[in-house]
Order: structure tokens, then sequence, then C-alpha cells
């Protein structure tokens, strides 16, 4: 294929586990989405620095910031960044933009579901149409490569 292949494979599995660990740290922080968003903000450097600093400043609820949760949304944030930077590397290598995002796409979700039921364990086992799901976005992803336009 490709030296592209493992930044897709980066990003596949960074921006499967962001939403799942942004949830589990924004939990930790007392379910609170500003302070959760300012964390993010602090992995990415940017916009999310100062809007809901503000905001929280206004509020005086610096003390919903809790270690667990302050860690969990800035690993969040820095999985989301390397998610970025994946797909960028996977374009700069040779992956095309036809390419990359279905594989990108197709696999995130399955990992943040695995990640998610990981912070989460499910209390049933999955049912069977969980497992023709996972089936289905592989053939799917394998379809939009089989017959991309060139």
């Amino acid at each position: 294929m490709g030296n592209w292949v493992p930044f897709v494979v980066l990003t596949v599995l960074t921006w499967g586990a962001y939403i799942p660990t942004l949830h589990k740290g924004q939990a930790a922080l007392g379910g609170s989405g500003l302070h959760a968003f300012l964390m993010v903000g602090v992995a990415y450097l940017l916009v999310a620095i100062l809007i809901p600093g503000t905001l929280i400043a206004r509020a005086g609820s610096w003390g919903a910031f809790t270690s667990t949760g302050m860690t969990l949304t800035i690993a969040a944030g820095a999985l989301g960044a390397l998610g970025a930077l994946g797909i960028v590397f996977a374009l700069i290598n040779g992956g095309r933009p036809t390419v990359v995002p279905p594989l990108v796409f197709a696999g995130a979700p399955v990992v943040s579901v695995f990640v998610a039921m990981l912070y989460n364990p499910p209390q049933n086992s999955p049912s069977p149409m969980f497992f023709i799901g996972l089936i289905m976005a592989a053939v799917g992803a394998s379809l939009v490569m089989s017959f991309r336009p060139t």
C-alpha cells in the first residue's frame, strides 16, 4: 500500500478513543462540559483556553477540577491532536483524500465503541447484531476502497 497506512492506523486508534476518553474525563470533572473543554483546549493550545476559562471564572467553579478529570480530558485532547497529525502524515506520505477518510471514519467508530466498553463494561454480552455491525463496517470500508473514484 504505502507509507501512509501506519498514519491512518494511528488516526483510527486515537480518534476512536477520543470521544469515550473525553466523556470519561468530563464525568470525572463533575459532568462539567466547560471544564472538560478547557482541558481539551490545553492539549490543542487553541480556542478552548480563553472562552471556557472566562466562563468558568465568571461562574466561580474552579473547584470542579480534579486531577483525574484534568488528566483524562487532556489525554482526550492529545488523542484528537494525534489523530489529526496522523491524517496530515497519511496525506503527506501518499494517502489520497478518496482513501484516507473512508478508512479513518470506518475504523474510528469501531475503536470508539471498544474503548467506551472498556471504560464502561457492558452488563450483558453484545448482541450478535453488534458483531454483524462490525463486519458491515469492514465490508463498507472495503467497498469504498475497491470502488473509490480514480
